[in-house]
């Protein structure tokens, strides 16, 4: 199973877990995973492929834990970035993304934040609103910025 596919179902989780109220050992389960896809008709990834292998599924679960683990650093760490944006008026979607993936950029140092910004702006482009993808990179971009 691809990473990307494995992102999906963290930032889908995370979605749940902050607007939907699952609790966090229901999130981490992923008994719920094609239960309500929330695809797109015209998105590359289809109901029937994001089925977890035990790799993806792990992957997918160290993004939720690790994410609610450490919101609150990682929400301050977006908010630090938001220029004349309300963090409580993000589309909570995009907010799940950026959360997902500030927390990869904070504190899993073996992936190359390059490749965590691709993953997270393709996303927001299958998922998100409209021209979310150019919000999410930016606000990704400028926190990589300033962590080196």
């Amino acid at each position: 199973m691809s990473r990307r596919k494995s992102r999906i179902i963290a930032f889908q989780g995370l979605y749940s877990w902050d607007v939907g109220g699952m609790d966090e050992k229901d999130v981490l389960e992923l008994s719920w995973i094609n239960q309500n896809p929330a695809e797109k008709e015209d998105d590359e990834v289809s109901e029937k492929s994001l089925k977890l292998d035990e790799e993806g599924a792990a992957f997918s679960r160290m993004l939720i834990a690790g994410t609610i683990e450490n919101i609150e650093k990682i929400d301050e760490k977006i908010k630090s970035h938001l220029t004349n944006w309300d963090f409580e008026r993000v589309n909570k979607v995009t907010v799940a993304i950026l959360r997902m993936s500030v927390y990869s950029l904070m504190f899993t140092k073996d992936i190359e934040p390059s490749i965590v910004i691709d993953e997270a702006i393709d996303i927001a482009k299958n998922y998100g609103p409209d021209d979310s993808y150019k919000f999410v990179n930016a606000i990704l971009d400028n926190i990589k910025k300033d962590m080196n």
